[in-house]
């Protein structure tokens, strides 16, 4: 029992280093869908879509 606490110690940088990229990586894509909405209600970018054209990547 102390052997895992005693690792669980030394190694808890591990386990929150993938957690917060992977959080990093939904909040940047949450963000990003945002934007596409804003920037779709921008008068800079009103024009008609060529088909298959995506609004912003």
């Amino acid at each position: 029992m102390v052997n895992i606490v005693a690792y669980i110690r030394e190694a808890w940088i591990y386990a929150l280093l993938p957690a917060g990229a992977a959080v990093e990586y939904y909040l940047d894509k949450w963000n990003d869908s945002k934007m596409v909405l804003d920037k779709n209600k921008s008068r800079l970018f009103q024009r008609e879509l060529k088909p298959n054209e995506e609004a912003w990547k």
